[in-house]
């Protein structure tokens, strides 16, 4: 009688366990993508690798829609390219983004052309599916605020970033005990264009976000420099501190940043891969919270835009200001 119920308290017990262990391993989180013209088989390869681990491993690419741009010729030729290795990698290719909706439990939009990410964000947001936006999450500040204020409407959360900001020497280099208080920072990155962009919407990007990530919010003025093979963007913070932004066309390119301190000058910036990036987005995807503020990502893109003024004005200074409250304007329509 004893052994009988021995075994009978073994058995549960072990019954108990498999169903604790089956419900602490949850399934991973279903991603669709939406534009395949860009990181998508790379991302998808580290995320859908079966030796992936931590937050990577807590979602799989199931399907994409293989959204591109035909006016412009990197979109077409990374287009064409990109099927067949994600299709290898396990994702089902759809035809609309309604059926990749169905699909998926959260959303990425990862074209290459910003001019398409507001449209592209529409019926996900109207879904109630989280969303992540590759940068930049617009093309213009008023798109970014109509994507914005339809995700506060529908309670949907939003994230973007450029991966360098997730770069080590970007995002930690306030713990450096040699720099002290931040007083200012030269960011460098490649700036190539496309005729179809705001200059730096379409790669300098790369670089203003990690100026932000060090410099913090608080940018009120921009004056540009523009030469053929290099940009020179200089940012007047709060409390008259400088951030500046060299975008190189010409020459060796690479990712850097000098920061300037109350204490010491130290080398930051950088660029650590994409994996820091996606990590990120797994966290996003599952606490519904934005890493980066959406106050924050407008002031990168008006950065950008009162830039381009400043190069249509000849070099004069223009503050954040007035693109903030054309945006407003234009948003409004």
């Amino acid at each position: 009688m004893k052994k009988s119920l021995f075994k009978l308290l073994i058995v549960s017990f072990a019954l108990i366990t498999l169903q604790t262990q089956a419900q602490d391993k949850k399934a991973p989180i279903k991603v669709g993508i939406i534009g395949i013209d860009a990181h998508a088989p790379s991302w998808t390869k580290l995320i859908n690798d079966p030796k992936a681990e931590g937050e990577l491993a807590d979602m799989t690419i199931v399907a994409a829609f293989p959204a591109g741009s035909p006016d412009i010729p990197q979109s077409v030729e990374l287009l064409a390219k990109a099927r067949e290795p994600m299709e290898k990698l396990g994702v089902e290719m759809v035809d609309s983004i309604d059926a990749l909706i169905k699909k998926s439990d959260v959303v990425m939009i990862l074209s290459i052309d910003g001019r398409t990410h507001l449209q592209q964000a529409i019926p996900v947001i109207e879904a109630g599916k989280t969303l992540y936006i590759d940068k930049p999450i617009a093309a213009s500040v008023s798109d970014a605020l109509k994507i914005y204020r339809l995700a506060e409407a529908k309670k949907v959360p939003v994230f973007t970033s450029s991966s360098l900001r997730y770069a080590k020497g970007a995002i930690d280099i306030h713990k450096d005990p040699k720099l002290g208080d931040i007083i200012g920072a030269e960011v460098y990155s490649p700036c190539k264009t496309e005729p179809n962009h705001p200059d730096f919407f379409w790669y300098g990007i790369h670089g203003v976000e990690p100026l932000f990530t060090i410099m913090g919010q608080g940018c009120q003025s921009v004056t540009r420099i523009h030469t053929e093979g290099t940009d020179v963007a200089v940012g007047i913070w709060d409390g008259g501190r400088i951030g500046t932004y060299r975008g190189i066309r010409a020459g060796k390119r690479g990712y850097g940043a000098t920061v300037f301190g109350t204490k010491g000058v130290v080398q930051g910036g950088g660029f650590d891969g994409y994996a820091p990036l996606i990590v990120e987005i797994g966290k996003f995807f599952k606490t519904g919270k934005p890493p980066v503020s959406e106050a924050e990502t407008l002031q990168v893109l008006a950065f950008m835009e009162a830039a381009d003024e400043s190069k249509r004005q000849g070099g004069k200074p223009v503050t954040i200001e007035s693109v903030m409250k054309k945006a407003h304007q234009e948003a409004a329509k």
